[in-house]
């Protein structure tokens, strides 16, 4: 039972601790990644897959044994996808199903200002042209949030956006493979000389930094630079539906969240008492308008 809900308790209870700081969350979920993506980890993982076989393996038997199918690890519409949404919609938070890569998304919102950053912990973020990036956002009570904003980081590495682009593909991303060998200190020189990773490649020295065999880099820098076509839905929050959010996590689930609940509803009344106190101030300072003092 652990197992299947830890996933639960802990959205719940880290949405809430947002929702009570007057953050407003947006979920996005992954979709089908891009073929590019798919090679790439597939690559990536090839040394893992005993091991990670073995520990899949052992989820879905405890899995099985709490009343899920294997389905449970598996995809985006598994149970444990499904039962996040859930969450998600009775606390009256936009989720959102992504076409494709989540991160690419993301970056999409905050170019057209939906939203005002990305929270994750992948960097190619940046790459797909979100302005600002938040790291180690996990609502702890203290803990160093990380932001990034990709203009100040530009900046600093004296790039245009393109050719942090072709950085990133230097260093490594999910669409292709890297030049082995080659740091990030001489990745950056290189690109802040050459500029493109085309002359790049013809500055390097091949025997200590081999350049990948059909290397697509130029897909990669493709997948980062263009432009996300989708349909971008209204983001709309509403109120928490407590009486079905209750059930589902008390009787469904067997997580203990009522009190939890009446200390957000505390919270939120008291919030509302505020806006309304300082509404009615500054009513009051408008009307009452300080003039110059006459002599």
């Amino acid at each position: 039972s652990h197992l299947v809900c830890s996933h639960l308790t802990g959205l719940f209870f880290r949405t809430l601790h947002f929702l009570e700081h007057d953050i407003k969350p947006v979920f996005v979920f992954d979709g089908t990644p891009p073929a590019q993506k798919k090679n790439e980890v597939s690559m990536q993982a090839a040394a893992l897959t005993v091991s990670w076989t073995s520990f899949a393996m052992r989820l879905e038997k405890r899995a099985k044994t709490a009343g899920y199918t294997g389905s449970y690890i598996k995809g985006k519409d598994s149970p444990h996808i499904q039962d996040c949404k859930r969450i998600l919609q009775l606390l009256g938070v936009p989720c959102i199903q992504a076409p494709g890569d989540g991160e690419a998304f993301c970056a999409q919102l905050v170019k057209e200002g939906k939203v005002h950053a990305v929270a994750s912990e992948d960097m190619d973020t940046m790459p797909f042209g979100s302005e600002l990036l938040i790291r180690q956002f996990d609502a702890k009570k203290e803990g160093d949030v990380m932001e990034y904003s990709l203009s100040k980081l530009l900046d600093i590495l004296q790039l245009t956006h393109k050719e942090f682009v072709d950085l990133c593909i230097l260093l490594g991303c999910d669409y292709c493979e890297k030049i082995q060998g080659l740091g990030p200190r001489r990745a950056l020189k290189l690109i802040q000389q050459y500029k493109t990773i085309e002359d790049v490649v013809l500055h390097v020295n091949r025997k200590t930094h081999p350049i990948p065999v059909s290397w697509k880099y130029q897909e990669a820098r493709r997948l980062f630079l263009e432009t996300q076509q989708s349909d971008q839905p209204d983001l709309i929050w509403t109120e928490p539906n407590e009486e079905e959010l209750v059930h589902f996590l008390c009787e469904e689930k067997h997580i203990k969240v009522r009190g939890r609940m009446q200390k957000f509803h505390k919270m939120l009344q008291e919030r509302r008492k505020e806006r309304e106190e300082n509404s009615k101030q500054a009513r009051m300072e408008d009307f009452f308008r300080v003039t110059r003092r006459r002599q």
